[in-house]
């Protein structure tokens, strides 16, 4: 088990484990068809994730 209390780290989504495995196969799936990002895209994706925390509140 890991951090997710799952055996893949993932948060339960629901108590019943087919189901929970059902809703993260699909999310696995629109993530495989989902195009890759731009390095552009990265980059702003970064920028958002270390902001201090005096930008967030100023950005709310």
């Amino acid at each position: 088990m890991t951090a997710g209390g799952t055996p893949s780290g993932r948060p339960v989504r629901d108590p019943d484990p087919a189901r929970n495995a059902a809703y993260w196969q699909r999310i696995q799936r629109l993530v495989d068809a989902a195009p890759p990002l731009s390095d552009r895209q990265r980059a702003a994706i970064r920028v958002a994730f270390h902001q201090t925390n005096d930008r967030r509140e100023q950005a709310a």
